[in-house]
């Protein structure tokens, strides 16, 4: 089996059913095997081999499921280009990916056009959308047009390489995790298992299609069962409401983020939203009262966290609808066929309500770094993952992360879980969003420092949250600086960019509430 079968025998078995639907272009399956056959056609005619690297750098659309698709028919590796990256960062990922095609969006032009020089090993460059292209541009248009829809041949196996997905790089170079086929099938079919995909559900893909969750948790698993994709180019709260009421989109992804600012709409209660049964969240924590403000309002409780990392591809563990409320704030427990497990530094599990690492193993983890067997080495140790993430598991063997070990804050002596404290501070009214980080501290090493973001209309100081901390928190954890900000940076994958935090307020601090 491989992912670009799934594709055609869909296409044989429903060639009416619709599949693919972007703004007012609507694909039946008939039609979407075709365009895929088309663009994998024009790429065999460019040369393009088996196990040869593709890059794309495309924001989501009909033409970034259709390239996704065309690599996978030719047995060709997808390497999507996270979009919001520098030009720099870009060059470095297509040329480590030894890529021969690089596919990008118009509104990419000036950035491909400044590194174009610097890739020495891309063949051919493809600008996927419609207009003038300079001269050593290729045409999208102009390839598929002379194209034949015919399937492109060749055989492609459950062991041939798929996906390299580049990580985010906050530590260092991004690194490469390297997939193929049978793990990410794999993937698809834990979502099949967990969440029911089926092929009557529509799902609504707006999260960006080059992070792993949305691709290949529901983009992969939904062209396994057959169902129908919905796609939105980016993510506006007004316009997602208005198009799971028109579209009666069945199953709902979303990171925490985009639920609160939905959430935030007024007239939320107008649309009739009554079609999804089934809503993920995932990529970042969500704060437990953000989860029962979304229980409250959703129509269904029907809610799933997801919790993963794209060296997983991605799994994890999963929290079932039931466990929300029951255990609040916990990722869950493993996804089938994967094992998780906490541990300590000799590698022992950990007793219930300690602190570990959490570790993976499965039929879905990567295969390796590519080109990086140090990172490899490291990461992958005795067939499990080792994620860097720290948690805790209770005595029913449900796994709650803590913190990346990287923000762990220590003051005083003191572990301080970022996570816990922003639960408290997503409790007040006024919040709208927190991040907690520690900065650096002459005498207690670090303090615990809030970047907050207000409700529209309201009026928060730090020391209204400092006193609201008092009562909830040991008062070592209780932030001492708050700063207020309109927005927490973000990666393209909804993770708060803590990083970016610490280097904009690392400076030395008293301990002096700050508003």
């Amino acid at each position: 089996m491989d992912i670009g079968g799934m594709l055609a025998r869909n296409a044989r078995r429903h060639p009416e059913k619709e599949a693919l639907v972007y703004g007012d272009r609507r694909y039946n399956y008939r039609q979407l095997n075709e365009s895929v056959n088309c663009l994998a056609n024009a790429l065999v005619g460019l040369g393009v081999q088996k196990g040869e690297k593709v890059a794309f750098m495309m924001q989501n659309s009909d033409r970034y499921v259709i390239t996704f698709m065309a690599v996978m028919k030719l047995g060709a590796v997808a390497v999507p280009v996270n979009f919001r990256l520098a030009a720099p960062e870009v060059e470095y990922i297509v040329n480590h990916s030894d890529s021969v095609v690089f596919i990008y969006d118009p509104e990419y032009g000036e950035l491909v056009a400044s590194v174009k020089e610097k890739l020495p090993r891309v063949r051919y460059l493809i600008l996927a959308g419609a207009g003038e292209q300079p001269g050593d541009v290729l045409g999208w248009d102009r390839l598929v047009a002379v194209a034949s829809p015919t399937e492109p041949g060749g055989v492609v196996d459950e062991a041939d390489d798929c996906e390299i997905l580049y990580t985010s790089g906050t530590t260092g170079r991004p690194k490469g995790a390297l997939f193929d086929h049978h793990r990410i099938l794999h993937v698809a079919l834990t979502m099949v298992v967990h969440l029911g995909v089926n092929p009557g559900d529509r799902l609504l893909h707006v999260a960006p299609l080059f992070h792993s969750a949305q691709l290949n948790l529901f983009m992969v698993s939904g062209m396994y069962a057959g169902a129908t994709h919905v796609v939105m180019r980016a993510f506006d709260p007004r316009a997602v409401l208005e198009t799971l009421q028109r579209e009666r989109i069945t199953l709902f992804f979303g990171v925490p983020t985009m639920y609160n600012f939905m959430l935030q709409v007024p007239d939320f209660d107008s649309y009739d939203i009554s079609s999804v049964t089934r809503f993920g969240y995932g990529a970042a924590p969500m704060p437990t009262e953000l989860v029962r403000r979304a229980l409250a309002k959703f129509p269904t409780n029907r809610f799933y966290n997801l919790c993963g990392l794209t060296e997983g591809g991605p799994s994890g563990v999963l929290l079932e609808p039931e466990d929300q409320l029951r255990k609040p704030g916990a990722g869950g427990k493993a996804i089938i066929g994967s094992e998780a497990r906490v541990v300590d530094e000799a590698g022992q599990d950990v007793l219930p309500g300690h602190v570990g690492e959490f570790i993976l193993r499965g039929e879905t983890v990567m295969k390796c770094y590519y080109k990086n067997p140090d990172a490899t080495a490291e990461t992958l140790r005795e067939g499990w993952l080792h994620t860097g993430d720290l948690a805790t598991i209770d005595e029913e063997g449900y796994i709650s992360l803590v913190d990346r070990k990287k923000d762990m804050i220590i003051t005083g002596g003191e572990n301080v879980y970022s996570t816990e404290v922003e639960q408290v501070l997503h409790q007040h009214p006024g919040v709208l969003e927190a991040a907690v980080i520690g900065v650096r501290h002459p005498v207690w090493g670090e303090t615990v420092t809030a970047v907050v973001c207000h409700k529209p209309g309201a009026t928060v100081t730090g020391e209204e949250l400092k006193a609201f901390c008092a009562n909830r928190l040991a008062d070592y954890k209780i932030p001492r600086i708050y700063k207020f900000i309109k927005f927490l940076p973000r990666n393209a994958s909804g993770k708060v960019l803590k990083r970016v935090l610490r280097e904009t307020y690392q400076v030395s601090a008293s301990g002096d509430i700050e508003s």
